[in-house]
């Protein structure tokens, strides 16, 4: 598949993956054919971040997973001078404090599978790959999870949850999660 190909992929797995969750609806909240374009052009930036890094894995049309290699000590966050949407800023801001960057790893931005191929593995897989990859280069893995319904998924590949969750204002909540290497 062509390298633009795979990332057009990317985005239109994503779109379609967290258009209605929760998380989504609370960062963009609009009527859904707007939702898809804000949420859109957020998937577009961290898929070509993923891409440049040779991290983006995606499963034909049906799954994607968007790694980013964070050295140590990287900002997490835009800085204040960079425009986001009110919600997006408060979300973005509140992972960052909660973000560990003592020491490189792999940060798994977004994991998506279109809605008629969730629960058949696609997700799980895509997220195996990357953690061998992690394994390989001999670092953690670092996650967000935006669901409960996801958290066991995550937990059977190593994962635990990192502190308390993140309660979003007026939203819904976010679980931070890390994966230490197979070595410690």
């Amino acid at each position: 598949m062509a390298p633009i190909q795979r990332t057009q992929d990317a985005v239109e797995i994503l779109c379609d993956a967290f258009l209605e969750e929760a998380l989504t609806r609370w960062m963009f909240p609009a009527p859904p054919e707007q939702r898809r374009v804000s949420a859109g052009r957020l998937f577009e930036q961290a898929v070509a971040e993923s891409a440049k890094a040779g991290t983006l894995d995606v499963a034909g049309a049906d799954a994607a997973a968007v790694w980013l290699p964070v050295p140590a000590d990287a900002r997490i966050a835009p800085p204040p001078e960079v425009e986001l949407p009110a919600r997006l800023r408060i979300l973005v801001d509140l992972l960052a404090q909660r973000h560990p960057i003592e020491q490189p790893h792999l940060y798994l931005a977004f994991l998506g599978v279109t809605p008629g191929k969730q629960g058949l593995g696609l997700g799980g897989a895509l997220l195996a790959e990357g953690l061998r990859r992690a394994e390989a280069e001999g670092l953690p893995a670092y996650l967000e999870a935006s669901s409960s319904r996801n958290l066991p998924l995550y937990e059977r590949h190593g994962f635990r949850q990192l502190g308390n969750p993140i309660e979003l204002p007026d939203g819904p909540t976010v679980w931070p999660m890390w994966r230490d290497t197979k070595e410690n």
